[in-house]
Formats: C-alpha cells, sequence, structure tokens
C-alpha cells in the first residue's frame, strides 16, 4: 500500500446490527491496512430494545472510539426529529474530540445523516457505501441521495447505481462500483447446518423454516398496523416454521413488535428473534423456504442463497432485484397467493442458475484499494458538479 496513509484514520458510524454485518468485512480489511480505524457505534447498538447489539462489536474484537447516545425511546414522528438533532449535537462534540480523515457513512439510515451534518463544518470528507439506490416508500430514500450530494467517494453496489450518483452531478473518478459488501461475508462466514442452527438459537424447526422481517414503511406509516395484520393473516394457515426478526427503530416500529409477539403467543412453531447475527442469519437463510417482508437482505443478500423472496409493498420499489424476487402489494390474499407460488418447487428449481446483480463478494478489497489510492487533500475535499451532455 501507498506509504502517504500511513497513520491516516477511518472513521466508521454503524448504527445497528444490519450496517455492521455489512460493515464486517471492511473493518476487518482497514485492521489489516496502514489506515487506523476508528468506530463510531450509535442508534439500536445501544438500545437493550433491539438487544444492544454493541456487544456484538465487542465480542468480535474491534475497538471503539466513541459511543453516541441519539435514540429517544419512542418512535413517533417527533421523537425521529428530536433523535436526528440529537445525533448532530452528539456527533458534533465527538468529532472535536475525534477527528478522522474520512468518514465512512452506508445506506440511509437517519443516524448516519446526523453523523453526515455534524462532518460538514469540520471538513471531514465522506466516503458513502450503497448510494445511488432507491426505496421509494421510505424517507431513507430523501437521506440516501443526500448523503451522496455530501460525499466526496461513492463505494456503489451495481453499475445501474452508479450512472445514477454520475446524474445527480458527482464526478465519475469519485465513484467506485465496488459490489455490495454483505456479500463478502459469504466468503469467510461458516455457514451452520440444520441441527447447528437448531442448538445456537435454542429452537427445533419442524420443516424448513420461514423467515420474516418487516419494516416500517415510513412514508405510509399511518397504516403500519393495517400493513403488519395483513401480513400476519397470510401467514396463519402457512404451515411452516416462522422466523421473525426485529424491525428497524423506525416511524411506528413498536407497533410491529406489539403484533408479531401477540403471534408468536398463540403460535407454537413461530419465533421471534431480536439479534441473530451474520452467521446465524445467513445459516437461517439457507435453509430457509421462503423469505418474507420487505427488507434490503431480501433484495441484496437472497439471491446468493437462491432463496424465494416475497418482497411486499413499496418500502424496497426502485432497487435492482434478481429473479428470486415476488413483489406484492400489502393485501392478505396477494401475499398468500405469492407464498403458494414461492414455495412451489418449480419456482425454486428455477433459481438454481441465477446470478446475484450485487457482485462477487470482494468489495472490501476494492474500497480499500480505492482509499488507499485516494490523496485527501484539497482537490478530494473540493468537489466539482459534473453536468451531464
Amino acid at each position: 500500500m501507498d506509504d502517504n496513509q500511513n497513520g491516516k484514520t477511518i472513521g466508521v458510524v454503524t448504527t445497528s446490527r444490519s450496517d455492521y454485518g455489512i460493515y464486517f468485512p471492511i473493518l476487518k480489511k482497514i485492521q489489516e491496512s496502514p489506515f487506523n480505524l476508528k468506530l463510531f457505534v450509535t442508534g439500536m447498538h445501544l438500545s437493550p430494545e433491539f438487544d444492544k447489539t454493541i456487544d456484538n462489536i465487542t465480542h468480535d474484537g474491534f475497538p471503539i472510539a466513541e459511543t453516541i447516545e441519539m435514540l429517544l425511546s419512542s418512535d413517533s414522528p417527533d421523537a425521529i426529529s428530536k433523535s436526528m438533532g440529537l445525533g448532530i449535537i452528539a456527533f458534533s462534540q465527538c468529532f472535536t474530540k475525534k477527528r478522522p480523515d474520512i468518514l465512512i457513512v452506508l445506506g440511509d439510515r437517519f443516524e448516519m445523516y446526523s453523523a453526515v451534518i455534524a462532518a460538514l463544518p469540520y471538513k471531514i470528507p465522506i466516503a458513502h457505501i450503497h448510494g445511488g439506490e432507491i426505496t421509494q416508500g421510505a424517507i431513507d430514500d430523501v437521506i440516501r441521495h443526500s448523503i451522496t450530494k455530501h460525499s466526496h467517494l461513492h463505494f456503489v453496489s451495481t453499475t445501474e447505481y452508479a450512472r445514477r450518483v454520475h446524474q445527480m452531478g458527482e464526478e465519475k473518478w469519485r465513484i467506485e462500483v465496488s459490489g455490495a459488501p454483505g456479500l463478502d461475508n459469504l466468503n469467510h462466514i461458516k455457514l451452520l447446518n440444520k441441527k447447528e442452527l437448531e442448538k445456537l438459537l435454542n429452537i427445533s424447526f419442524q420443516g424448513s423454516p420461514v423467515i420474516v422481517t418487516f419494516h416500517p414503511v415510513t412514508l405510509e406509516y399511518e397504516h403500519t398496523e393495517w400493513q403488519i395484520n395483513e401480513l400476519l393473516s397470510a401467514l396463519a394457515n402457512i404451515n411452516k416454521p416462522i422466523v421473525f426478526t426485529s424491525p428497524n427503530a423506525d416511524t411506528n416500529g413498536r407497533i410491529i413488535i406489539n403484533k408479531i409477539n401477540q403471534f408468536v403467543n398463540k403460535s407454537e412453531d413461530s419465533f421471534y428473534i431480536k439479534n441473530l447475527g451474520t452467521q446465524a442469519f445467513f445459516s437461517l437463510m439457507n435453509i430457509a423456504s421462503v423469505m418474507i417482508g420487505n427488507s434490503s437482505s431480501g433484495i441484496i443478500e437472497s439471491a446468493s442463497f437462491k432463496l424465494p423472496v416475497i418482497n411486499i409493498g413499496t418500502r424496497q420499489k426502485g432497487r435492482v432485484k434478481g429473479k428470486n424476487v415476488i413483489d406484492v402489494d400489502y393485501k392478505k390474499e396477494s401475499i398468500a397467493k405469492a407464498i403458494k407460488n414461492a414455495i412451489n418447487p418449480i419456482f425454486k428449481k428455477s433459481l438454481k442458475n441465477i446470478d446475484n446483480p450485487y457482485g462477487d463478494g470482494n468489495a472490501a478489497e476494492r474500497i480499500i484499494q480505492k482509499l488507499n489510492n485516494t490523496l485527501f487533500d484539497q482537490h478530494f475535499l473540493n468537489k466539482r458538479f459534473q453536468n451531464i451532455n
């Protein structure tokens, strides 16, 4: 690696179990490089309600530079807005003491946005992962594109997303098609077989399980209760073990959690697990019959497992999808019909040779190489809007 990066500090903002699993291979590569790592931990990681997943980071041996408390114990629009404001203040105080040479952020969470806004007056350059994507049903869409305009490097997962970032006026030399870093984990994590997974989770699956992850649709939060009720009604007679994972800390997320708990309490073959961790989650995807909900994992990672996915509603509308994804509306009849189609052996067989459009599992190497070959000087800091002729 280039000696001019010796002693440079890369800051990384992680907000939850989901982005931490994506970051993991990148964090490993940073530790192996001449760069110094400063990990800023915030959001759901610090909340007992979401299983306090900061403990996973500590267990994995990554040093934590700072914890940033910002989440209020409510999921109303008022609370989300106030949490963003608290995040800006807290990150500002943090950057005064521990200013990185560049800050890596991922995706579209409001906690990430607070860190990016706080970094602006400090002239901290931003490297953004998973920009250029579209999720029409969520406020995340606006946040993601705004982070793009704040950012100095863009690590996108497909050529389509690279085109879109360039369309937003970003210079081509700043854009790297890295692929999705979460797929790198498939090259390094040992997948557990069914018996090993059952032992780890203390669960006995009577058949191939169904994974359900349903997040609040933040541009439609007034309809959250109806949406989750329709989904649970469609699942009532599925006759397969169901594993629910936790929704994000978004507007009306607690409605979803409460409804899931009510469903699980009435079903002997349904389970709610707040925090699976990357190994258990991938292992579950590997043995599952179908994945249902509106999570990005159903769009990005699922194709690598040839796993049928039922993508509900508008939260992921606009994203590049593999042939394993079946899009449906929120109505229980539509979901039930899609479940029947997804578990049909003919559909499963049709996925045998599909490719994952999100890359080859070598994203972390490309990201570190680009960072190493980039000089963090005034030219890098002064962005130029790129007009498209």
